[in-house]
Formats: C-alpha cells, sequence, structure tokens
C-alpha cells in the first residue's frame, strides 16, 4: 500500500539561556529552558531528503541566543512571542511555530547584617537560590547507647553572577579552557552535617532551628565569598557552619560546577557583555570536601550515595 507523510515538526529543544541584567550592582536573573518545534511545507525533505526549505535546528538554537540579547527576557510569554513570530514571519516555508518554555525561578539569597566585614565587599545583590527545589534529609543511627545524627540537603541550587574568577591553574598541552575574572559560579548543594550529641545524658539540640541556621549560614558564605575557586568558598561554607553552629562538628559537601558559558554572538553582530550564557549539564566539575572542627575525627562516609 502506497505512504503518506502525515503530522510532522522539528526544531531544537531545550535551549538552555539564562539571561543576567546588570542594574549597576544589582543583577536579575531569567533562567529558561526553550524549545522549538517548526512546521509548514516540509514534504521534500521527508520524500526526497531535499533541505531547500528547512532552516537548521542550529539557527533555531543561535536565534534564541540572539534574541535574549536582543530583545531581552521579560517574561518567558514575550519572549516565546517574539521567537514565534520571527519563524513564521522570516520563513516563508514555516507555517506554524511552537514555543515551549520552562522558567527556573530564582530568589536573592538574603545575606547577613555583617557581611562586608565577612568579605570587605558591599552589600551583596548578585547572589540567587533556586525555588522550590531543596530536600531536607537526615540519617539517624542508634546502638541502644549512642546516637549519630547526620542532617543535610540536596538539590539546593544557587547562582552568584559575580564575584567569580577561575585562573592560574596547571595548563598542559590538553589545556584549552580560558582564565576567567569574571564568571557565574553555580552548584547544586549537597551537604551532609553531623552533630556533636551522641547521648541521651546530652541536652538536645533545636533541630528545626539547627537546620534553618545552617542553611541561613551556608547561604550568607556562598553569598558573601569572593570566589578563586569553587573549593574555596565550599570551605567558606562549611566553616561558616561550623563557627556558628556550636552543635555541629563536621559537615560534607558535594558541589558540581553548573558550568556556564558565554555565547558567542560576534556571528549576529551583538556584542555579548557577560549576559547572555549556554547553562551546561555535562560534563560538569565535581567538587567534594569535609570541614572539621579543630580536633574531630571525621565519620561521615566519602561516598554520601546511601546517606
Amino acid at each position: 500500500m502506497p505512504t503518506i507523510l502525515g503530522q510532522n515538526q522539528y526544531g531544537k529543544a531545550e535551549n538552555r539561556v539564562v539571561k543576567i541584567t546588570r542594574d549597576g550592582d544589582t543583577h536579575h536573573i531569567k533562567d529558561l529552558n526553550v524549545s522549538v518545534a517548526l512546521s509548514g511545507d516540509m514534504d521534500d525533505v521527508h520524500y526526497s531528503g531535499s533541505n531547500a526549505n528547512v532552516l537548521p535546528t542550529d539557527t533555531t538554537k543561535n536565534t534564541v541566543f540572539a534574541f535574549a540579547k536582543e530583545h531581552g527576557i521579560e517574561s518567558a510569554e514575550q519572549f516565546g512571542i517574539h521567537l514565534a513570530r520571527h519563524f513564521v514571519s522570516s520563513q516563508e516555508p514555516i507555517h506554524r511555530a511552537r514555543i515551549r518554555i520552562e522558567e527556573y525561578a530564582w530568589e536573592r539569597i538574603a545575606t547577613s547584617d555583617g557581611n562586608s566585614k565577612f568579605i570587605g565587599a558591599d552589600e551583596v545583590k548578585h547572589s540567587f537560590a533556586r525555588k522550590g527545589m531543596e530536600t531536607r534529609v537526615s540519617q539517624i543511627t542508634y546502638d541502644g547507647e549512642s546516637w549519630e545524627v547526620i542532617s543535610g540537603l540536596k538539590d539546593l541550587t544557587v547562582m552568584n553572577s559575580t564575584n567569580s574568577e577561575f585562573w592560574g591553574y596547571v595548563k598542559d598541552k590538553y589545556t584549552t579552557l580560558k582564565e576567567a575574572y569574571d564568571r557565574i559560579l553555580a552548584t547544586d548543594v549537597s551537604a551532609r552535617w553531623r552533630y556533636n550529641w551522641t547521648s541521651d545524658e546530652q541536652r538536645m539540640p533545636n533541630w528545626e532551628k539547627s537546620y534553618e541556621q545552617a542553611r541561613k549560614h551556608m547561604l550568607h558564605a556562598f553569598a558573601e565569598t569572593y570566589s578563586l575557586s569553587l573549593q574555596q568558598t565550599l570551605y567558606q561554607m562549611g566553616s561558616r557552619i561550623i563557627n556558628s553552629r556550636s552543635e555541629i562538628d563536621e559537615i560534607r559537601f558535594s558541589l558540581p560546577n553548573n558550568h556556564h558559558f558565554l555565547v558567542d554572538l560576534e556571528p549576529f553582530g551583538l556584542k555579548n557583555d557577560n549576559e547572555v550564557y549556554f547553562a551546561a549539564d555535562r560534563p560538569y566539575g565535581l567538587i567534594e570536601a569535609t570541614v572539621l572542627r579543630d580536633g574531630v575525627e571525621p565519620k561521615i562516609p566519602v561516598d554520601m550515595t546511601n546517606l
């Protein structure tokens, strides 16, 4: 039996675009996952392989990033309208454009009153935490005599849109990474901390308050550290918790370095002044370390997978 072509569409899916708007020292973030699907006069490409009516999917990807610069991102809806209108109006074979957008919301991290004393900087207005992602975790072990309580969190996504550098590293013949003197620093925090409460004879910590305070100090340290490496930021986060919370003796972090690469907009005649980034999800650097109170032996497993 003869066959005919039914509904069809094509495009570039899941274009992760992060747009930083810099209002002086105050930064604003729009973080979108944009998928483009186009349909129209596409019979020939299916029947004969002729690409005469085909706008490359790579071009649709480039358009997403270029429009983030040219039009800004007022809202997901308005950005999608710009894109859909462009594809249909500029390409005669394209009759329909579907733009699907997921927006990842960020909230500004409220820093401590004395943050200027901590890093010698002014008020921080460039640090953010992703909304609605964090999972609180706890592991309680009891052998009839002693307790071990390890608490923490995972999937707490945070970002500094400036005040981060990475340079002066070892270079060999395989090194292609360029030194960065103003970069985005972003990570998904996985942290476990161990309490020094081990016996019913001791005063039990206020677990709710302790968690809230540990999280607060962790975020303050992330926001208030001028970072020359993610390792440095990790150590400051752990130190701030241990120095501020006497009930916690040990904390271990696993921090992926969520890379954000500046998009080259020069082919489109546009200058990218640290505004439009491609958010890569893999491969990623993975930074892990334990921070301890002096004189304390580590007990949190190096591999926290099962915690």
